[in-house]
């Protein structure tokens, strides 16, 4: 299947702070490869690398060496980032908009005709449910309800790919439920999902495939299923077996 995500040998540095320190390396000789209609999580503690190669996928970091595709073209040629939808971590929207304003503003930026645009928003508020409430200023909406609009923007465009940065960070059970619903919907919609995220039951329970990153470092790649079996622990588990925690003890 085509690979519509790949990084090979994939290296970012950042300069060192101060003379005498060492160059941080965030991502260390990545490959990855992401195929149509898959849903790949992409896990690992904070600070292990993962925003930064989203960054590089989308553009806003360059890589150091190494290469990255999207639907086969180099990231740093704007075509690439052309079917692409992103969610960043922390959304910041001007809140004094409603959800409907939100999205016909990012409907312009891509420069889709009007009446297409209110057929999109229709479908998307819908999609996110949050028909009720387009009408009110996003600032009074609740975070998972901020996070549902964020989700509906990132699919204005209609992409192929969605780059969700931890689609779920802050959000109630309830909350992580909807937006969960809501990849699986666009999963069978044949869409590409790509997505960070600390909540290893989430990403068990919608996710085709997952890598694991730690410091820079891809260390385990592959199905959940399989990967439990050749453990022979649970995803939870094998992450922390990674990061190598050690469970303190009480006396």
């Amino acid at each position: 299947m085509e690979a519509i995500v790949e990084t090979k040998n994939l290296r970012v540095e950042f300069r060192a702070q101060s003379s005498g320190q060492a160059k941080k390396v965030a991502v260390k000789d990545l490959n990855l490869s992401i195929r149509a209609g898959e849903v790949f999580g992409f896990l690992g503690p904070n600070g292990a690398g993962k925003t930064t190669t989203m960054n590089v996928l989308l553009g806003f970091v360059n890589a150091t060496s190494g290469a990255a595709s999207l639907f086969g073209v180099d990231v740093r040629e704007p075509i690439a980032r052309q079917r692409i939808g992103y969610l960043p971590e922390l959304t910041y929207y001007y809140k004094f908009l409603t959800a409907e304003e939100l999205l016909r503003f990012y409907a312009r930026i891509f420069s889709i005709p009007r009446t297409e645009a209110d057929r999109r928003i229709d479908q998307l508020l819908k999609l996110v449910e949050l028909e009720s409430a387009r009408q009110r200023p996003i600032k009074t909406y609740s975070k998972g309800m901020q996070q549902r609009v964020g989700l509906a923007q990132a699919l204005i465009n209609n992409p192929d790919l969605l780059i969700l940065d931890e689609p779920t960070s802050g959000l109630d059970p309830l909350g992580r439920m909807k937006v969960r619903e809501i990849i699986q919907r666009l999963k069978n919609e044949g869409k590409t999902v790509f997505f960070s995220s600390h909540e290893l039951g989430e990403v068990e329970t919608v996710c085709d495939r997952v890598a694991i990153i730690n410091q820079g470092e891809l260390k385990v790649e592959g199905r959940v299923a399989d990967l439990v079996e050749k453990h022979q622990a649970n995803l939870e588990q094998i992450f922390l077996n990674i990061i190598g925690y050690q469970p303190q003890l009480s006396a």
